[in-house]
């Protein structure tokens, strides 16, 4: 899954996670209960609160820390989606902890068997 691969790059940004936001604003023609099934995905594997929320609403429920310019938490964020064939698909996402740590990647998706592989992932950007 996507976000697993996300999770798993610059694992540094995880050190002391509390949460994990994921920004859905961007998924369009995507159900309800997908939403769902990637939350309670995330949650069970890393044992830490899961929310799809933006920058923000992380800002107004107090998660963003304006001294330190941090989260306790990291927040990945699709920013754009890219349909190259029928089962390839680039992402360009961010995966965002602090000023100084954040980091943005474009990760090439096949789906086969039913599911959506990671093929290739690669660093676009750093912070």
């Amino acid at each position: 899954m996507l976000h697993w691969t996300l999770l798993q790059q610059n694992k540094e940004l995880n050190r002391g996670m509390e949460f994990i936001a994921i920004d859905m604003s961007n998924f369009k023609n995507v159900e309800e209960s997908d939403k769902e099934k990637i939350l309670s995905y995330l949650k069970e594997k890393y044992k830490v609160d899961v929310m799809d929320a933006t920058f923000e609403q992380l800002e107004e429920k107090g998660l963003y820390n304006a001294d330190t310019m941090s989260l306790d938490g990291v927040l990945l964020t699709i920013d754009k989606v890219d349909f190259k064939f029928k089962n390839d698909t680039v992402f360009e996402v961010s995966k965002y902890h602090s000023n100084l740590g954040a980091v943005g990647f474009e990760c090439r998706v096949h789906y086969k068997d039913n599911e959506w592989k990671a093929k290739e992932v690669k660093m676009t950007w750093i912070s």
